[in-house]
């Protein structure tokens, strides 16, 4: 069952967590149906549109960015619009003994009437963590991770 416009509060929490757990599959060409053919992004400082280029992206993100996992919180609602706030890490080696990073940031996502997301823009900073301030550890719950105050 697809999630459509307009939201409640309840139905953005969903979309919310289902694109989270979408985007922990790390699989770029099923993350990308979840957009429209024709939509575009700015995630930083790239700019993007169409499916195949949101699948490049990821592609391409992935190869840089080992050990990904992402939690999303919803932040705002209204008809067709959500505003989320995400936390994910990463390492930057493949055997994950390498730099972490944690990256904070915004989204502002924009639905079409069947429930794809038109447009995606991002704002997002990356720290360097070690493992120890690693949040999102192997075998961890992300939902049940606390982030503080200081970190929302």
């Amino acid at each position: 069952m697809s999630i459509v416009p307009p939201f409640t509060a309840a139905s953005a929490l969903q979309k919310v967590k289902t694109a989270q757990n979408l985007w922990n599959t790390r699989n770029p060409a099923k993350i990308a149906q979840a957009y429209t053919a024709d939509t575009i992004w700015r995630n930083r400082t790239t700019f993007i549109q169409g499916r195949e280029e949101v699948e490049q992206f990821l592609t391409q993100k992935w190869a840089k960015e080992h050990h990904y996992i992402l939690r999303k919180e919803l932040f705002s609602f209204t008809e067709n619009k959500i505003a989320v706030q995400f936390f994910d890490e990463w390492n930057e080696s493949p055997d994950g003994t390498g730099q972490w990073y944690r990256a904070y940031g915004l989204e502002d996502w924009t639905f079409d009437a069947s429930g794809l997301m038109r447009k995606r823009m991002m704002s997002g900073n990356d720290l360097a963590i070690s493992d120890e301030e690693r949040w999102f550890k192997d075998g961890v719950d992300i939902e049940a991770v606390m982030i503080s105050e200081k970190h929302l």
